[in-house]
């Protein structure tokens, strides 16, 4: 695998390709899920506002991007989402290299978990994180309806690889 996966640059201008490859990547889920997944509401302009507010990584083959995922602290976790990977780079290890960063980021600032979402009816998403080492820890429903609409999935980070954070007295 020729990517590269690591924090975007502040250089990354490709916002349009960046929004191309997440609705890709969901588009599969579209008939599958209610509510409708929030990445059909994303603009370019939004996903600007986004990556200003969490932490973006991306996987790019040469200056194309074939993946990206977010992440922002809450708590003790790192809290991620927006996982997608390509539809023709897909099984190829990019969406593994992609959650890799995640968690060596998790741990080079000291938190103990990281933290996803996925909807109740995406099976295969939670095998595939199952497999990474998360497990879910709840069932919650959106704004509106009575029944579990998402599950909480979360990986406990390793204390011995964790790097403690460091404060000033």
């Amino acid at each position: 695998m020729d990517v590269r996966v690591a924090r975007a640059p502040e250089t990354f201008s490709d916002w349009t390709g960046l929004l191309q490859v997440l609705q890709g990547a969901f588009a599969f889920m579209t008939d599958r899920i209610d509510p409708p997944s929030s990445v059909h509401r994303l603009t370019p302009t939004s996903i600007v506002r986004k990556s200003q507010e969490e932490t973006l990584f991306l996987a790019l083959d040469d200056d194309e991007v074939v993946g990206c995922v977010f992440a922002t602290p809450r708590g003790d976790s790192l809290y991620v989402s927006k996982l997608a990977v390509r539809k023709d780079r897909q099984r190829t290890g990019i969406g593994r290299h992609l959650m890799g960063a995640v968690e060596e980021h998790a741990r080079g600032t000291g938190l103990s978990y990281l933290e996803l979402e996925t909807r109740i009816e995406l099976t295969e998403n939670h095998e595939a994180f199952s497999s990474l080492g998360f497990i879910k820890i709840g069932e919650h429903a959106h704004e509106g309806y009575e029944h579990p609409t998402f599950i909480t999935m979360r990986k406990e980070l390793e204390p011995s690889r964790r790097v403690p954070l460091h404060r000033e007295s």
